[in-house]
């Protein structure tokens, strides 16, 4: 029911009823729990065919509070959001460079401090913690286990160290998946019953909403879309596979393509050739994605080969579970949304078998970067708010 209303740009207890095939006197009970615990407020009447007018009722934004944490190899991003999800403000910083547990849990904790005196949010208002980190993730321990990226951490507690380093109460997730949680709960999928969400940051991730619920699967890893081989003879992937769409077109990836064909000699006369006969150092994957949309030519070849690599996993993607939308995000294609955008759009247009029933559409997370943070942080929404509906169901 909470899921209802939260969808919902107002909803009666009519609708819910019917939508949820529950009886009007049990919606009228929950409803009734919820306002009384402020989660939940009426809000205005709409009148249907002439009828009564129907009180409608909305989410109480101010009801609660939730922290977001994206922990990324390369940087942190912290957010505070209401009960609707909308961020109410977003502090960042670069990963500590030695990647180090004990010095990233600390950097967490500051994070975490700082952005709560942004907003003048006391420790009693906040709900909890929800922090999206690299996968994979053993859920039962709170663990992240041998994530490719973190090659020291093997069996690394960080639920439990965050929870003590912060005295919240943390909630974790893959950060793709999370990222799609925020899609569903303040983003382009909300009240999207079918998409996916495709996460372009260090790595390419995923996540999957089928029937308005997110596909997790059996380790509760599912939608490891980066490790789809796009290239069978490529480079062989940490993960064992050869040609994986993330070995390929991942921010370590694209900007070494692009210094190999400035080393080769392509493109003497422009700018780029310029800088890396000066710095190759300065020639990293931000001053590619600036170049590619600033039109040169070089650097808009290496990132629409990239994002045609991106296009055949979406439309295998597509094919296999026939989502309604598929939402693109992340930092890794800041400044070049719109070449990604455009090359998925135009292979969901010209290669899904149910083309010409139904095209699925390609939406920009308006997320953005901030998607997994915000993931994080609906993380803690769900996790708080489910269990009291379940509760409320068996009363």
């Amino acid at each position: 029911m909470l899921d209802q209303i939260q969808r919902a740009d107002g909803i009666s207890r009519v609708e819910i009823a019917a939508s949820t095939g529950l009886t009007p006197q049990t919606v009228s009970g929950i409803v009734r729990r919820l306002i009384d615990e402020g989660i939940v407020r009426e809000d205005g009447a709409r009148t249907s065919n002439g009828g009564k007018p129907r009180t409608l009722l909305r989410i109480n934004a101010d009801a609660g509070r939730a922290v977001g944490v994206h922990f990324d190899p390369v940087r942190l991003a912290c957010v505070v959001v209401d009960l609707l999800g909308r961020p109410l403000v977003m502090t960042q910083r670069p990963t500590p460079p030695d990647t180090d547990p004990a010095k990233v849990t600390s950097a967490i904790a500051e994070l975490v401090d700082e952005a709560l005196a942004g907003t003048g949010v006391a420790r009693g208002q906040v709900l909890g913690l929800g922090l999206a980190a690299p996968g994979p993730i053993d859920q039962s321990q709170g663990m992240l286990v041998a994530p490719p990226q973190l090659p020291s951490w093997t069996r690394v507690p960080l639920k439990r160290m965050v929870a003590e380093a912060t005295g919240l109460p943390v909630t974790i997730d893959n950060d793709a998946t999370a990222a799609a949680i925020g899609e569903r709960w303040a983003g382009a999928g909300r009240g999207v019953a079918n998409f996916a969400y495709f996460f372009l940051g260090t790595g390419v991730g995923g996540g999957l909403v089928l029937g308005h619920q997110v596909h997790r699967g059996g380790s509760m890893n599912a939608a490891e879309f980066g490790h789809t081989s796009v290239q069978p003879d490529g480079p062989r992937c940490y993960c064992g596979n050869y040609g994986c769409l993330e070995s390929l077109i991942s921010p370590t990836a694209l900007a070494a393509r692009l210094r190999r064909r400035l080393a080769d000699g392509e493109a003497a006369g422009s700018a780029l050739h310029a800088m890396y006969r000066s710095a190759s150092g300065d020639v990293d994957h931000e001053t590619l994605c600036r170049a590619a949309a600033a039109h040169d030519p070089l650097a808009s070849a290496v990132v629409e080969e990239a994002a045609e690599l991106l296009a055949t996993v979406v439309v295998n993607v597509v094919n296999i579970v026939d989502v309604d939308l598929v939402v693109l995000g992340g930092h890794g294609i800041r400044h070049v949304e719109d070449k990604y955008h455009h090359a998925v759009e135009r292979a969901l247009s010209l290669r899904v078998l149910a083309r010409h029933i139904r095209a699925p559409k390609v939406e920009l997370s308006p997320l953005g970067p901030d998607a997994a943070a915000v993931g994080g942080a609906a993380l803690v929404l769900h996790a708080t708010y489910s269990p009291q509906v379940s509760e409320l169901l068996s009363l």
